[in-house]
């Protein structure tokens, strides 16, 4: 796990979450995997075990549901035989064993296998090394290989979200797990902090701080703490997106007048480029996963709706048709659909866009939801809304039947961004 420096919170000190982010699952799909995950043998030399956080990877995805297990005393470890038709009996049409040893350097070696009930067929498994503090960290590998090998997409209980907590006058910028555990501050400030946005390689982030008394982008590497002001120009600078190469950040500038759409590159080298040319606000924009088109918000037939544009500029077509307030575009991983937010008789709502069948669906029931973000299989959305007049964190699978609150005590959450697979 990758550890952020101290050295940079713009306080002065590094500070700790004062709570830690749960989930609760308040609906699921009709069709869930029943999976029984036995306790790993040994997994109580680290803590949270093992099984425990790859059962609630998997519970929290709506995709399965785990089977009681009984106290099983020694536990099986897997290397055992299975006696398949016992858990059949059990109703679990899949089967978790793993062991967990302690090794002479100081390390654990995780094992396991995951076992199909109904075929009676090993479907293979995996061991991993690992220190101690990297216990959730193996748990989620573990969920994310049991999550592809019976669905067939690629789990993503390994990434990382980021997302803005407001506490008080204070504002940080916190990382954490997918599962909202672990979360670290990569930047605290008495000045607003907005708009985060991961790099595809994971390893950097984007984002938008007021603390110079102006809306200035940095970009920011997570394994050092060091970082950039990348666009500081006379004005405001904002919203920036990633480039699927990296090397590129599309910008929303009021450099020349107006908010208008330019491309910088991602270091703060060379020149900026102007491609958008509108006597209106232009803004939000962000690249399809190709990198030859670019979405984007824009007010230029009189309501805010979403446009989109080549990459290098050029003419732009309106995207949105349906309802007079429509914003904050994101492209899906496969580039099939666009989340956004729309205002529906008075309520922002997430809803996706099938954009070859121009088919609309509004995923959420809630009244205040902004910041969609793709997980990076493209299956659930992650969002911010309000909850009881706070800020919260809250997550929809793309077909709208899943769909989870993450709770968190600490502040107001804001601008959530769900991070890329890992490379």
């Amino acid at each position: 796990m990758r550890k952020l420096l101290a050295a940079i919170l713009l306080l002065g000190a590094a500070c700790t979450a004062s709570a830690q982010l749960s989930i609760e699952i308040t609906g699921a799909g009709a069709q869930r995997i029943p999976i029984a995950i036995v306790p790993f043998a040994g997994e109580g030399a680290l803590a949270p075990g093992i099984s425990t956080v790859v059962r609630a990877d998997l519970e929290r995805s709506g995709l399965f549901r785990t089977v009681e297990v009984p106290a099983l005393r020694p536990p099986p470890t897997e290397a055992a035989s299975v006696n398949y038709a016992e858990w059949r009996a059990r109703l679990a049409d899949a089967l978790v064993l793993g062991s967990v040893a302690a090794r002479p350097d100081g390390r654990f070696e995780v094992r396991f296998k995951l076992f199909d009930t109904v075929k009676g067929a090993d479907l293979s498994g995996v061991a991993y090394t690992l220190s101690r503090q990297q216990a959730r960290t193996t748990a989620h590998r573990v969920a994310d290989f049991i999550y592809e090998k019976l669905t067939g997409e690629k789990g993503v209980f390994s990434t990382r979200i980021a997302f803005v907590v407001k506490r008080g006058n204070r504002f940080e910028l916190q990382i954490a797990d997918a599962d909202g555990a672990g979360e670290e501050t990569a930047l605290a400030s008495h000045e607003p902090i907005i708009s985060p946005a991961w790099s595809p390689d994971g390893r950097r982030l984007a984002y938008v701080s007021f603390e110079n008394k102006k809306p200035v982008i940095y970009v920011h590497s997570l394994q050092d703490g060091r970082r950039q002001a990348v666009a500081n120009f006379k004005g405001s600078n904002s919203a920036p997106a990633w480039s699927p190469d990296g090397s590129t950040l599309a910008v929303v500038l009021s450099v020349d007048g107006g908010s208008q759409i330019y491309l910088i590159n991602a270091d703060g080298s060379g020149a900026r480029r102007r491609i958008s040319n509108s006597n209106s606000i232009d803004t939000e924009p962000v690249f399809s996963p190709d990198g030859q088109t670019l979405y984007f918000t824009s007010d230029r037939g009189g309501s805010p709706q979403i446009y989109r544009m080549p990459a290098g500029g050029g003419a732009a077509q309106r995207v949105t048709f349906e309802g007079g307030y429509n914003v904050s575009p994101r492209v899906s991983p496969d580039g099939k659909s666009l989340a956004y937010i729309a205002r529906n008789g008075g309520r922002f709502q997430v809803a996706v866009l099938d954009l070859a069948t121009r088919q609309v669906q509004t995923l959420t029931d809630s009244d205040k939801d902004e910041s969609p973000s793709f997980a990076p299989n493209g299956r659930m959305i992650l969002l911010a809304t309000v909850n009881a007049g706070r800020g919260v964190l809250s997550a929809v699978s793309v077909d709208g039947r899943i769909k989870q609150r993450v709770p968190y005590a600490g502040g107001d959450v804001r601008e959530p961004a769900w991070g890329p697979f890992i490379r």
